[in-house]
């Protein structure tokens, strides 16, 4: 049984599959050793392989399967930021703002879930009072954040 569970956001868009799923299989490896379920939303979706930019949930990839399209994406991200204990948002790099991703934030917030973002410490799109009012804590690095929520589930 897990000591708790967390929700790895991060933008897709824009990104090939290795860019959405890479960083999220690195956290879900370091996080079960202390027996903590990482929930991806990129879990179940290997028939995307083959994608080379996510164009969002509306484009070309939303007919490639069910757990495609704007629908799916948002209920299933949805019911997975309700039942995680923590959020932890990966920033680095984001070239545009993710939407999906601040909905989750937003989401995180209003359930009182702390929330972990890694971003750099300036000059990132998503810089924003609101998502600097929502955020318990903010990181520059991957593994800083990682360690992190690993003391708060702890």
């Amino acid at each position: 049984m897990s000591r708790g569970t967390v929700y790895l956001a991060g933008p897709i868009a824009g990104l090939d599959y290795a860019g959405a799923t890479d960083w999220r299989g690195e956290a879900q490896s370091f996080l079960g050793l202390f027996d903590i379920k990482a929930l991806s939303p990129m879990r179940a979706k290997e028939y995307l392989s083959q994608v080379t930019a996510f164009s969002g949930t509306c484009g070309p990839e939303s007919t490639m399967g069910p757990l495609s399209g704007a629908r799916p994406v948002y209920t299933r991200d949805r019911f997975d930021v309700m039942r995680c204990d923590v959020l932890l948002v990966n920033l680095l790099g984001a070239t545009r703002v993710s939407i999906g991703t601040m909905f989750e934030v937003a989401w995180a917030s209003l359930m009182q879930k702390p929330v972990v973002v890694v971003m750099e410490p300036e000059g990132n799109v998503h810089e924003h009072c609101f998502l600097e009012q929502a955020t318990g804590f903010r990181v520059a690095t991957l593994s800083e954040g990682l360690e992190v929520v690993r003391a708060v589930i702890g």
